[in-house]
């Protein structure tokens, strides 16, 4: 599966917070989109899951476009929100269940994936809670699972890391890694950098809607002139280029 963003200009309304941008996220492969407030993150994967429509350029996955068959297109990405959406009236088993419906998932097979990530997120005692009974933390968790039970070819997580305990981190990041060495494509976008540093194979340096740099860390590094910065040192870098612009 490969995600192609070319020459993408677009935002919310006439003035683009896109400008141009160009990227690929390959199967097998996590690439981290890295920017500060306002760089475009956000505003890229809205693009790239449909909620906005582009001004100039193209999004495809696997060569399929919105346009060409929007059911399709979107059965392919499985996609975690910064900030956790669940409907009030359905409890966890039932978020589970409809997820299930929405992707045509085999429900015994399904549901035996559903069980593992459950307990690995200690939510397995708690399918019949409803979304008022958890925490922030558990509600992004059950976010997780649905997620990563489907058989998306694409995983896009928005901020994950937000309101996880470390031991959820560490367990997302194992997920993460499963999916990549099954062929999935993983685009994240974070501000944890030493998270992104050790999970992604690539990133993309966002700065004002423009790709600033992409590529490994040692790409990027050369682009920056810093063989021995880390990814913090490199957004640090970033954030006072944009200060003296």
């Amino acid at each position: 599966m490969t995600l192609k963003i070319t020459n993408l200009t677009g935002g919310y309304g006439r003035i683009p917070v896109l400008k141009n941008e160009t990227f690929t996220v390959e199967n097998g492969q996590t690439v981290a989109l890295i920017g500060l407030n306002g760089a475009g993150k956000s505003t890229t994967i809205k693009h790239v899951m449909g909620l906005l429509q582009p001004q100039q350029g193209t999004i495809t996955l696997d060569g399929l476009s919105l346009k060409d068959d929007i059911q399709a297109y979107r059965q392919k990405i499985a996609y975690v929100p910064e900030l956790p959406v669940l409907y009030p009236e359905l409890t966890l088993k039932e978020h589970i269940d409809l997820t299930i419906m929405a992707y045509n998932l085999d429900s015994t097979a399904t549901w035996k994936q559903a069980q593992k990530l459950l307990e690995i997120f200690r939510l397995d005692n708690k399918l019949n809670w409803f979304p008022i009974n958890f925490s922030k933390g558990m509600k992004q968790k059950v976010m997780i699972v649905c997620a990563f039970i489907t058989q998306a070819q694409l995983f896009i997580i928005d901020e994950p890391f937000t309101g996880l305990d470390p031991l959820a981190v560490h367990d997302l990041l194992n997920l993460v890694q499963e999916k990549k060495q099954s062929g999935a494509a993983v685009l994240m976008s974070t501000h944890i950098l030493t998270n992104a540093e050790q999970s992604a194979d690539c990133f993309v340096l966002l700065n004002h809607g423009q790709v600033r740099a992409q590529g490994t860390l040692t790409q990027i590094q050369q682009e920056f002139g810093m063989d021995a910065a880390n990814l913090d040192e490199l957004y640090v870098q970033m954030s006072k280029e944009e200060a003296d612009a």
